[in-house]
């Protein structure tokens, strides 16, 4: 088989698995969002601010999850399995720290956490409501999360997949019956929802764990690899990880500072951030599949030794990025309207959330292109800080601060403010290209090569 034909047989069966997984998962939160939008705009919103904090918990949880994928790929490629597993097992116990302290706070602290996005009382309220509840997936989903970055490591995705379809079901059936009080169910609204998320994730991770003991055979890992502890390795792993969990945790507040800011301008916009930011998770699965992806294969490459077709790849990668990107903006741009008309919104929160998602269909083009590029080829090649530092650049020292002017100074409208918040998404293209081509882990790598 030629190199080519190889690579892209490679690349699509991961990426397919990745990105239907992706859709899957995200379907369930529209879902959710049409069934809580045809309830109550007021539960919508209150949801909405809740999931900013999962959002946020789930960006650290990807960085972690990550980090193991990029150092476990590399020993996967010298088929090395013993320190994948001492990997996974410092990936899991900072995870579920991450997790028992988020629990706590939103315990102790849960209408300041929810007042952080919203003044309105009623949201608030409808937020605290779902918090009570949804806090207690925490755990499971951090377990889940880092079980199938340990199997992503190893080329083994079609399990997440099969998960993500089997939580779609079992969350949209409970919520069918719990929000509405369908047939004889008890009416609960806001609170429905939560358990419906609860149940679904609980029986993803317990299924999950019954594949690693009984099926799983690349690893074979067990309970008794988590207690394992290598000073070496967890230095390693942290020194790779920390940039990006600060980069993603940094990401996941950013994008929690996204619906503050329009929460804090008009009663409807988070209304309608929720609906527009949902539609294009959807699609942005395009992207995250892809960086996903391009982080095992760079990853895996990187470990062979083999420097020249790691640049090879890398370019090969960054066309198809520019493929998808295109075809992604062109996608949402043209399901914006037929999705809109499923949700039951006032006229005003529909025509903003459908002037958002037709900003978000420019934006998805250089997301799809840089994000990947960053995520996929350039921290999987293991230079971490670059990211760390364009990310700190353009987000905290530009987008936000811009954002914040033009919402509460200028006064624009959501739809500009929306347009400041992306702009990043567009500029960093130019940084990424250079560093994926001509940057410093290239430089490295070569040299590596060469001492060795």
């Amino acid at each position: 088989m030629s190199e080519n034909k190889s690579f892209y047989k490679n690349f699509f069966s991961i990426y397919a698995a990745l990105v239907l997984q992706n859709v899957i998962t995200i379907s369930v939160n529209l879902a959710d969002n049409m069934m809580l939008g045809a309830y109550s705009e007021t539960s919508l919103a209150g949801v909405a601010a809740v999931n900013q904090i999962q959002f946020v918990f789930q960006q650290v949880l990807t960085a972690l999850g990550e980090g193991l994928v990029i150092i476990g790929s590399q020993y996967w490629g010298k088929r090395q399995t013993e320190p994948m597993k001492k990997i996974a097992a410092i990936a899991m116990r900072i995870g579920l720290s991450v997790a028992v302290i988020l629990f706590l706070i939103v315990s102790i602290f849960p209408y300041q956490a929810v007042g952080i996005f919203t003044t309105d009382g009623p949201i608030i309220q409808e937020g605290v409501n779902y918090l009570k509840i949804i806090r207690f997936t925490y755990l499971f989903f951090a377990v889940t999360q880092l079980l199938l970055a340990t199997l992503r490591s190893t080329e083994i995705v079609k399990i997440a997949f099969q998960l993500s379809i089997m939580t779609f079901f079992v969350n949209c059936g409970i919520n069918y019956l719990l929000i509405y009080g369908k047939f004889h169910f008890p009416e609960m609204g806001t609170a429905g929802a939560a358990v419906g998320t609860l149940t679904a994730r609980i029986l993803e991770c317990g299924i999950l764990i019954i594949y690693m003991v009984k099926k799983e055979k690349n690893l074979r890992i067990k309970l008794k690899d988590y207690l394992q502890s290598d000073k070496v390795l967890r230095n390693d792993y942290v020194r790779i990880t920390g940039p990006m969990v600060l980069v993603q945790g940094l990401w996941g507040v950013n994008t929690a500072l996204q619906t503050a800011i329009l929460g804090h301008m008009t009663s409807a916009a988070i209304a309608a951030n929720s609906v527009a930011s949902t539609v294009f998770l959807l699609v942005k699965s395009t992207a995250v599949g892809a960086a996903s992806t391009a982080s095992v294969i760079i990853g895996k490459t990187v470990g062979t030794g083999d420097i020249d077709r790691v640049k090879r790849y890398a370019g090969k990668l960054q066309r198809l990025f520019l493929v998808i990107g295109v075809l992604s903006g062109i996608i949402l741009f043209f399901i914006r309207i037929p999705i809109l008309s499923l949700y039951d919104l006032s006229a005003s929160t529909k025509e903003m959330a459908n002037t958002f998602l037709i900003i978000l269909s420019v934006v998805c083009v250089g997301m799809s292109y840089q994000m990947p590029t960053n995520n996929g080829i350039i921290r999987g090649g293991g230079n971490a800080m670059f990211v760390v530092k364009m990310d700190l650049i353009s987000i905290w020292m530009i987008v936000i601060p811009l954002s914040f002017v033009m919402a509460f100074v200028v006064k624009a409208s959501p739809a500009v403010v929306v347009c400041c918040l992306n702009a990043d998404q567009i500029f960093k293209c130019v940084p990424a290209f250079l560093e994926s081509h001509y940057g410093n882990w290239i430089r490295k790598l070569t040299r590596e090569d060469a001492e060795g």
